[in-house]
């Protein structure tokens, strides 16, 4: 049954992913540019860029199909989702129950498949080539995300965020070694699922490295608008998948509107620092051969699985 708090939290969450998501990626390309000693662009950039597209006209090849023009609403939609589904203020969430982790990681792929397609519906180089790296990266990246849920989940026994942050957040603060496994997988995950360095460069358009370049290239106008709002969302719905596996304090519990006004503050400073963090990651690396990502995504697997053996081990 949907309560009246239940209502408001999950509105919250999704009305502060869709207007924070944007501003999460330009503070963290404003800390790339600080780091990097050059004048940094405003952190609403991201809000102007997507202005400016909105109100451009899209210019579609005469030969794409409807998957073509469908798979920018689909992306757009799977991300919003997925950042209802993540526990970022409240674990009173009327959709939580509805999908728990695995579902999570499903829209993440329904996403990527239908990016894929679309890349390859025009026949382009560059989008089949796009497209192939990316179902790649895919490939090695989702079963290394799903043992990283899965040592969460073994911890507090069940696959719903919501019950693993309510669970871990009411224990004692401690270091768990599984999850300190789980943690540096996750970190390597997110950096390849959101285009980040090393794997990939979100702003070059060199056709030997880019892969999420190549998939958007040809869309243009509102299209490529709604795939660059789902990319922010998807950088924004994997810093709350860490912030609710690894840092879970200050999420609000269910009844409770006062730590619920107060957990945007507390979201506010974690993304700050998350988001500064990834920036010294991304200046301090630089970006690697394409063929080493394989590597680096199986190494992340391989972390995965040894924090859940360390659990069976250890029982920690």
């Amino acid at each position: 049954m949907i309560t009246f708090s239940g209502f408001v939290s999950q509105t919250l969450e999704i009305l502060l992913a869709l207007a924070a998501a944007p501003l999460l990626t330009g503070w963290i390309n404003m800390c790339r540019a600080w780091l990097q000693n050059r004048r940094a662009p405003s952190v609403w950039q991201p809000y102007r860029t997507l202005h400016k597209l909105f109100n451009k006209e899209s210019v579609v090849a005469h030969h794409a199909s409807p998957v073509f023009r469908g798979a920018p609403y689909v992306i757009w939609a799977c991300m919003t989702l997925a950042s209802a589904i993540v526990p970022t203020l409240s674990t009173d969430l009327p959709l939580s129950p509805a999908a728990d982790a695995i579902a999570l990681v499903g829209l993440f792929a329904l996403a990527r498949v239908a990016i894929s397609l679309a890349a390859m519906d025009v026949g382009t180089a560059f989008g089949t080539l796009g497209a192939r790296r990316e179902m790649l990266v895919g490939f090695l990246a989702e079963p290394a995300l799903l043992m990283v849920l899965f040592s969460a989940s073994l911890i507090t026994q069940s696959t719903l965020l919501t019950r693993i942050v309510e669970t871990l957040s009411h224990r004692e603060l401690a270091i768990y070694p599984s999850l300190a496994f789980a943690g540096i997988a996750f970190t390597m995950v997110s950096l390849a699922e959101n285009a980040r360095l090393p794997v990939d460069n979100p702003t070059t358009h060199l056709e030997l490295t880019m892969i999420h370049e190549a998939l958007i290239l040809e869309y243009s106008g509102r299209h490529l608008a709604l795939l660059e709002w789902a990319a922010s969302l998807k950088l924004f719905a994997y810093s709350c998948i860490g912030l609710a596996l690894f840092v879970p304090w200050g999420i609000a519990q269910a009844g409770d509107p006062v730590a619920l006004l107060l957990a945007i503050p507390v979201l506010a400073v974690k993304l700050v620092v998350g988001g500064a963090l990834l920036a010294v990651v991304e200046t301090t690396n630089a970006k690697m051969r394409i063929f080493r990502v394989p590597e680096f995504l199986a190494t992340a697997f391989l972390l995965a699985v040894i924090g859940m053996l360390v659990h069976f081990l250890l029982g920690a």
